[in-house]
């Protein structure tokens, strides 16, 4: 779960204006957080199911919006991913 403190820094850390939760970065930003606490979540409840499907999907998303930004702009891609740890 991403408190509303948490999606400010993250907006204010990715975004390119004080507001902007529309852009990619913002975007795979945030599905990284609820990706990563998901994650943590199936550590303890490994029988969730339904989670998991919710899980899959965030990921498909996450991967779409990477592949976006990979065309638009190599350059930000690359940053992004290494500063989110994506790629190990």
């Amino acid at each position: 779960m991403i408190t509303t403190q948490d999606k400010k820094a993250i907006v204010e850390e990715y975004g390119r204006g004080e507001k902007d939760t529309g852009s990619p970065e913002v975007q795979i930003a945030l599905l990284t957080k609820r990706i990563n606490s998901l994650t943590e979540h199936f550590k303890f409840h490994v029988k969730d199911f339904h989670s998991r499907r919710g899980l899959l999907m965030l990921v498909g998303k996450r991967r779409r919006l990477l592949d976006f930004l990979m065309k638009t702009d190599l350059n930000k891609y690359r940053e992004l991913i290494k500063k989110l740890n994506i790629r190990k």
